[in-house]
């Protein structure tokens, strides 16, 4: 017999085709080759020569890297000299000569073998919800923070982050950030506080963070970094400075402030009687001494410095280090519009996430497997249930294809929308099948159309159903209502048609 495949079967064949071609990419995505860059910190010479996140890096100095083990192996002991060493990295569209005497600070991961981005719920992180503290803010407001709060932690480096607005029903704005790879503690110490920087002399404000009053901070080594290291009772101190550089204006307001304060003269030379206190969130965190020849000066050109402690000199070294990052993220950045408050923080174990993607494929495969079984069973007919479990596998494929082309994150919420867009499928299909069957006096026709007045009834159930999901529980279940959402409205506008078809070919009219 031969078969005749209607334009609604063509058009699902189609869509089922591009949708594959969304999640594997063209040219496949498992065919790449070398590491995908994850992250790379804005002071390293990799930056300045253009290296950024989302490049592949194919070979480092002529060897060819396949996964981070062989970027790791291309680094060993690279750094041991205070010598500068050349490093080649050649990646998919441009070639790098980097000359640096220490680390490239570059962190890498695997290329993903699809096009699919998966949330925190299955890679693994910290997931923080936050509001502003005693204050309910309005769209625009949540959108200014959104906005800085992005600027801020893309400046100190973190990479695969997703800072997004959220609401609930109530109308309450919130602020919703995931991190991949970061712990809890990580990401509430860069969000719980504000970052409002101040600079005094006395009770006047000579500069604030941010691009106010600031016009640049170094970050290279030639004019910043660890200054001493010392012992102290308990362990070891370091110091760190840095250079930062004034806008016109701040530097005239210094100059104005300084100079009528009189000089005085100590050990070290002579200096102003007043110190440059700086203020982080309102708590003074370091004093600095103004030298006589700044009095009255217009000096673009100011030296900020801080310590930090730690049981070891390593421990030290980093953790002046990282403070000393955090304060030129905040003076570039700036503060935060309005303090703020995390509401939920969680923390996601991207083995318990692995775990969850095994078991849930598993359970879509025992659901198609055991409904085809109850359809071959109810109808004793192989070609409508291998119909069936054909039509529910391609509206899996079209959310997948619809989820990567438009790079939204599969979460668990989302697999749960994709679990019961099966149950759905499935539903109306026996709906359609069952109607095919009953009351032979009326045309096959007429029966579907039937079963499609009820299919579509239920659809519009479902949808108003979901919507408020969108927004339910701060956005958390968006995913579930995303996901279910677009594959009933698939379901029901190609792929239940399709069925139909299906189910007309094999009845034979």
């Amino acid at each position: 017999m031969k078969i005749k495949l209607t334009w609604r079967i063509w058009l699902l064949i189609i869509l089922v085709f591009f949708s594959l071609l969304s999640v594997i990419g063209f040219p496949p995505a498992f065919t790449q080759k070398g590491v995908v860059v994850t992250g790379v910190d804005s002071s390293s010479p990799a930056f300045d020569q253009g290296l950024r996140e989302g490049q592949i890096i194919v070979s480092i100095d002529g060897n060819k890297i396949k996964n981070p083990s062989d970027f790791f192996e291309a680094f060993q002991n690279k750094f041991d000299s205070n010598e500068s060493v050349r490093t080649d990295i050649l990646t998919k569209n441009s070639e790098l000569i980097i000359l640096s005497n220490e680390s490239l600070q570059i962190t890498v991961s695997e290329i993903s073998n699809s096009n699919l981005k998966f949330g925190l719920d299955l890679i693994g992180g910290a997931r923080a919800l936050v509001q502003a503290e005693g204050k309910k803010l309005t769209d625009v407001e949540a959108g200014e923070l959104v906005d800085t709060t992005q600027t801020r932690l893309n400046e100190f480096g973190i990479s695969d982050i997703t800072v997004r607005q959220v609401s609930d029903l109530s109308g309450n704005n919130f602020m919703l950030i995931e991190a991949a790879g970061a712990s809890p503690s990580d990401l509430k110490d860069l969000i719980s506080q504000q970052g409002k920087f101040e600079a005094k002399i006395g009770n006047d404000t000579v500069f604030v963070g941010g691009e106010k009053d600031i016009s640049s901070v170094c970050r290279d080594s030639t004019c910043s970094g660890i200054e001493k290291c010392s012992e102290v009772e308990g362990g070891w101190a370091c110091n760190f400075q840095f250079s930062i550089f004034l806008t016109p204006e701040a530097a005239q307001r210094h100059a104005d402030i300084t100079k009528n304060i009189p000089s005085e003269t100590t050990p070290q030379g002579r200096y102003l009687t007043l110190l440059l206190d700086l203020y982080l969130d309102d708590n003074l965190v370091d004093s600095l001494r103004i030298g006589e020849g700044l009095k009255g000066r217009v000096e673009t050109q100011i030296a900020i410095s801080g310590g930090a402690s730690g049981v070891t000199r390593n421990e030290a070294i980093t953790a002046a280090e990282e403070d000393m990052h955090k304060l030129q993220t905040i003076l570039v950045t700036g503060s935060l519009p309005f303090k703020l408050e995390v509401v939920k923080l969680d923390s996601i174990s991207p083995t318990l996430g692995s775990d969850f993607i095994r078991a849930i494929i598993v359970a879509g495969l025992l659901a198609l497997i055991g409904a085809s079984i109850v359809v071959f069973v109810r109808y004793r007919s192989i070609k409508s249930s291998l119909a069936l479990v054909l039509t529910s596998f391609s509206e899996i494929i079209i959310i997948l294809g619809i989820a990567s082309l438009i790079g939204w994150n599969l979460d668990l919420p989302s697999i749960a929308g994709i679990l019961a867009t099966i149950g759905t499928g499935f539903d109306d299909q026996i709906v359609i099948l069952d109607e095919s069957i009953r009351e032979k006096f009326l045309s096959l026709r007429q029966r579907l159309k039937r079963a499609f007045a009820i299919i579509m009834g239920a659809y519009f159930t479902a949808l108003v159903s979901m919507l408020p999901l969108l927004w339910a529980g701060a956005g958390l279940l968006k995913g579930f209502a995303f996901t279910t959402i677009i594959g009933i409205t698939a379901g029901v506008f190609i792929t239940r048609p399709a069925f139909s078809d299906f189910v007309r070919m094999i009845e034979g009219d």
